[in-house]
This record gives structure tokens, C-alpha cells and sequence, in this order.
């Protein structure tokens, strides 16, 4: 059992308010967890409103699947949010 871990640092322009970084950040969090099923969740600078940092989260018996699959899910931000820029990735396999 291989268990997939993705952390993202999101740069968010258009945030001016925490309450700005919550409505880009559930949305994004919501949209992601049912197109690919993975756990994700804010990990990481909670108290600025222009940067964010989620972890995504899958289990799979194939290390090449939850790689490929933690891959899809960066470029579906990339391609889902225009107001959140991916600025930065890192995939580990536990």
C-alpha cells in the first residue's frame, strides 16, 4: 500500500480578505475532492490571505497510479482557477 501525499503553495492575486481566501480555497477544495476522490486540506499559512498551502491525499496499491493521479490534480488547478496561481508542488510517496 503506497499512500500519496501532494502539498501546493497557491498565490492568490485577487484575495484582499481572509474571507476572499476562504471563498477561493473551498471552492477549489470542493471541486478537487469530487473530480479525483483524494482528501485535501489547508496545511499551511492559515493567516495570509494571499497565499495558500493544501495537502491532497490518496491510497493506492500502485505508486505510479497515486504519482499520476497527484499530477492530474495540479494541472486541474492550473486549468480550474484563474484567480490562484500555482506557484509551487511537491509530490512524496509514503
Amino acid at each position: 500500500m503506497v499512500i500519496g501525499v501532494c502539498t501546493v503553495e497557491l498565490e492568490l492575486p485577487t484575495s484582499f480578505s481572509l474571507k476572499d481566501k476562504r471563498r477561493i480555497i473551498q471552492s477549489l477544495m470542493r471541486r478537487i475532492r469530487n473530480d479525483f476522490n483524494v482528501a485535501v486540506g489547508e496545511v499551511d499559512q492559515q493567516d495570509r490571505w494571499q497565499v495558500a498551502v493544501l495537502a491532497f491525499a490518496c491510497v493506492s496499491m500502485d505508486a505510479a497510479y497515486a504519482h499520476g493521479l497527484l499530477t492530474k490534480v495540479t494541472q486541474r488547478i492550473e486549468e480550474l482557477r484563474l484567480d490562484a496561481n500555482l506557484v509551487d508542488f511537491e509530490i512524496q510517496m509514503l
